[in-house]
């Protein structure tokens, strides 16, 4: 079921000749247009999703929601509209490259009368599933899998025991969304206990429960490691999808790099989003953050500060803050990210590679980098069909000439407009669009 690819062409990452001086509008938030996209799914009457995110890893979301019967309209890219339907199978589920969609849908699948199958890329069957398809047995879903990832059946039979489950979700806080976003149709509702070192990318959940509650779910986390969604049916809504934080971590390191000034458009004031920590985390690093309501503006000087940072609530973000730290006037070292060498690629491994082969001394941890800078050269750099990594060569090659990624075109699963809105921002000629 794995979508055919062509044979990617190499991308010359531009070189910034001043300083970038630019404002940004990027489109929704990925992990809310498919958090969004689900809760419509299972909810009565219909629900529109306002300013989401277009790319493949959302179009996939919805064109796996069809196959079970969901009314899906998204030919308005600024409107969305989803009316649920009584979920049916046989159905067949391409996941391309997406975790939310091979941990959100199979919860979905199996209130779905029939069988639904699940695959995707060669690389998504190396992608942590265990945890979440013993989960769902143990609320009494019949789940096949030879290996206890993907490909794999859910023998959906129209409803959800549901009670109560325990997982070790420490490999992502996927696998406990991929539980709740549904719960509130199974029969009991649902209570998850976490038992095994820390939950990644707690943001995440804290959106997720956000979420539940603005559908009109009972939701408990108030113990933690505990979440708690009572059995209640959920009503269609309005949802207005923020801009997407952690695909402006590129942008906003061009002003650090380059000494320039960036705005992301309409930043939020208060969110759920883990990318809000670009603030804090950009600002350590040498860059001045302004929030207003119009949106935020980093500033840089030109100079890099080294960073010391856990990280595991925003492990999305390692990739672009490698990259900066590579260019930076002190070493630095990245931890709590133990959980990304099971992303798109071991972005760890990926990461301590391509920087190593443009110069840069790396150490790899167990869970995290040791970067120390050193003068850097121009080299060709694999992405890996990852998005996050074609960010962190492009802004590499704002200052370092001759960088050229094997494929750009990776970034389509978050941000199909990145080249061109990259391109036009170096040029200087990216005012106001997006």
């Amino acid at each position: 079921m794995a979508i055919a690819t062509s044979t990617p062409v190499p991308w010359p990452a531009p070189t910034a000749s001043g300083p970038v001086t630019s404002s940004v509008r990027l489109p929704g938030s990925k992990s809310m247009t498919a958090r969004a996209l689900v809760l419509a799914a299972v909810s009565t009457g219909t629900s529109t999703l306002r300013a989401p995110l277009r790319a493949r890893d959302t179009e996939l979301m919805a064109a796996g929601l069809r196959a079970l019967g969901v009314h899906v309209s998204s030919r308005d890219d600024e409107l969305w509209t989803v009316r649920a339907r009584p979920l049916s199978g046989p159905a067949s589920i391409d996941v391309g490259l997406a975790g939310t969609v091979m941990r959100f849908l199979p919860a979905v699948a199996a209130l779905a009368d029939g069988p639904v199958t699940f695959d995707g890329d060669p690389a998504a069957r190396q992608r942590p599933m265990a945890p979440l398809i013993t989960a769902l047995r143990a609320l009494g879903v019949d789940i096949a899998s030879a290996n206890g990832g993907l490909p794999l059946t859910v023998n959906g039979s129209g409803r959800v025991q549901g009670g109560e489950v325990t997982i070790d979700a420490s490999a992502s806080s996927q696998l406990v969304s991929g539980l709740l976003l549904a719960a509130s149709e199974f029969d009991r509702g649902i209570v998850v206990r976490h038992d095994g070192p820390k939950v990644p990318s707690a943001p995440h959940l804290r959106m997720t429960t956000q979420m539940l509650r603005l559908a009109g779910a009972a939701v408990d986390d108030s113990t933690p490691n505990v979440w708690t969604v009572e059995s209640g049916r959920l009503t269609g809504r309005a949802w207005n999808i923020e801009p997407d934080l952690s695909g402006a971590a590129p942008f906003l390191a061009a002003a650090l790099v380059t000494g320039g000034e960036v705005t992301i458009a309409d930043w939020p004031i208060g969110t759920t989003q883990p990318g809000d920590q670009l603030r804090e985390l950009l600002t350590t690093m040498g860059g001045a953050a302004t929030l207003t309501p119009e949106g935020l503006t980093l500033r840089g000087t030109g100079r890099i500060h080294g960073l010391t940072a856990d990280l595991s609530e925003v492990g999305e973000l390692t990739p672009v803050l490698a990259a900066l730290a590579a260019l930076a006037d002190s070493p630095s070292r990245l931890t709590g990210i133990g959980h990304i060498r099971a992303h798109e690629t071991d972005r760890l491994a990926a990461l301590a590679r391509e920087l190593g082969r443009l110069g840069v001394q790396v150490h790899e941890l167990a869970d995290g980098l040791e970067i120390h800078p050193r003068p850097l050269t121009g080299s060709v750099f694999e992405t890996y069909d990852d998005h996050r990594m074609a960010h962190a060569a492009a802004v590499i090659g704002l200052t370092v000439p001759g960088v050229n990624l094997t494929d750009v075109a990776c970034t389509s699963k978050t941000l199909p407009q990145f080249p061109a809105l990259w391109s036009a921002m170096v040029r200087g000629t990216a005012g106001g669009n997006g």
